[in-house]
């Protein structure tokens, strides 16, 4: 385990060389590792294990959309590495329960009788367990309750792997039953393609899960550039040139300087009037939003945003619902003007 200081605080990590793949594999020698669901984070995990050598099965619904045609194309085999979801519970030892924060709570009065004595249930999010009051997700006493939650998408979980560096993750112990859960999590870390873990709690990693999409890494992002091109186009400036202005040279360039080194590192490779502009409005946008995080923390430690994920994610008709916010989005100006600047780019020449 290596020691790390951030700032006067001393936080410990796990890297692959501390805990190599090769350690992995013999923690988890004789476990079956049930992914259950093949949506968003379950394809890359469970891909990631198994080329890693450990033993995986999914679990998903057949006919629940296109999930399991999608694990059969990825090479898992009907009745051999692919079961509906009660059938993959039993026969797994690690139970990952990868479906929606919703779904978890629909589904779990049908997979809580499944769960053996000493088996590990593995969350990437702790959000079921820490709401466990609005969700009814209450595990037995006898299992193993843990969490790696890799930070990023399943996407960036898969692509990160296959180009050799992994994703940062954190990890957390909720309960340890079998005296074994720390080493079970760790290994589980490693093998889905963490490249260094972070320690925290089923409750720390919520909170500023739930926080940092609402702001930074989703909400505030989207709503910060549709303001920008929204002025500059109301100003006169092109589709074009808004779009440029506002998420191309963000994406392209500037936030692959801040990932290489840092902001101040990216600051000190820009123009020196560009440097002036972003040293001078920093705090008026810092002092703008300050109020809107506080009231956003608030909202997710008090439970506000769990209940109407639970009331809107589970209604019938979210899909359509979702399908049609997504495509409003999608089919917004802004929007569309990147799709035409992506086909641009000399990559897709």
């Amino acid at each position: 385990m290596a020691k790390m200081n951030f700032g006067g605080v001393e936080e410990t990590v796990i890297t692959r060389q501390e805990f190599p793949t090769e350690k992995a594999r013999e923690v988890l020698k004789d476990e079956t590792v049930a992914v259950i669901g093949y949506g968003v984070q379950g394809p890359a995990q469970a891909l990631n294990m198994r080329d890693n050598g450990i033993n995986v099965i999914i679990g998903q619904e057949p006919g629940h959309g296109d999930y399991w045609e999608k694990a059969r194309a990825d090479g898992w085999e009907p009745g051999v590495s692919l079961f509906p979801v009660t059938e993959a519970v039993a026969k797994g030892s690690v139970i990952q329960y990868l479906v929606s924060d919703a779904a978890q709570m629909m589904l779990w009065d049908s997979i809580k009788p499944h769960l053996d004595a000493g088996d590990a249930l593995y969350f990437s999010h702790g959000f079921t367990i820490v709401y466990r009051d609005q969700t009814g997700v209450v595990p037995p006493q006898d299992v193993d309750v843990i969490l790696v939650a890799p930070k990023g998408s399943g996407t960036s979980v898969r692509r990160n792997f296959l180009e050799g560096s992994g994703i940062n993750s954190s990890f957390a112990i909720e309960q340890d039953a079998t005296g074994r859960a720390r080493e079970r999590c760790l290994a589980l870390g490693i093998a889905v393609g963490s490249g260094y873990l972070f320690e925290t709690t089923f409750r720390g990693e919520t909170l500023s899960d739930l926080t940092g999409e609402r702001g930074v890494l989703i909400g505030a992002l989207a709503g910060v550039m549709d303001a920008q091109y929204s002025v500059l186009r109301e100003k006169g400036h092109s589709p074009s040139e808004a779009f440029n202005e506002t998420v191309e040279e963000l994406t392209q360039s500037l936030i692959k300087l801040v990932a290489e080194k840092g902001m101040d590192w990216m600051l000190a490779n820009c123009s020196a009037t560009a440097q002036r502009g972003a040293l001078d409005w920093k705090d008026k946008f810092r002092n703008a939003v300050l109020p809107v995080f506080e009231d956003l923390y608030r909202r997710v430690e008090d439970g506000s945003e769990t209940r109407r994920v639970l009331e809107l994610n589970s209604r019938p008709d979210y899909a359509e619902k979702l399908r049609e916010e997504l495509d409003e989005i999608k089919n917004s100006e802004m929007w569309r003007a990147g799709a035409e600047v992506r086909r641009l780019r000399p990559e897709n020449e």
